[in-house]
């Protein structure tokens, strides 16, 4: 399953614009299918400045701990707590409610240059 209104990264995260200067992030379908049982995250605190491919944070489940990676630069606006205190939300809806940050962007016009779902497809394909 890959949305095509998205934006993707091949550290297999997702981008999805929430307003002109801000994107909601999270792990795909694929990544969280590859993780298996998601048991913990941990997300970075709100008003966190991060650049392109900063660690913003990390989930661990049954088979391993894997780093969060901020598709682009900006700053941490909101976090989903409730994926802090029920990380299996993950696994049950990793485009929805699974989400893991919210960032107002330095430079808006970046998401363009991220993976489309055509691009990610192949990407995942690949392997």
């Amino acid at each position: 399953m890959v949305p095509e209104d998205l934006r993707y990264t091949e550290q297999h995260e997702w981008v999805a614009r929430t307003g002109a200067d801000t994107v909601r992030i999270g792990i795909t379908d694929y990544a969280q299918n590859q993780l298996g049982d998601v048991v913990f995250v941990q997300l970075p605190e709100t008003g966190k400045k991060v650049a392109a491919e900063d660690v913003l944070g990390e989930v661990e489940s049954t088979k391993s701990v894997s780093d969060i990676y901020a598709p682009l630069a900006g700053e941490v606006v909101a976090v989903n707590e409730a994926v802090v205190t029920a990380p299996e939300t993950i696994n049950t809806d990793a485009f929805g409610d699974g989400w893991l940050v919210e960032l107002k962007l330095d430079d808006p016009s970046a998401v363009d240059g991220l993976l489309d779902a055509a691009g990610y497809r192949g990407k995942i394909n690949e392997g």
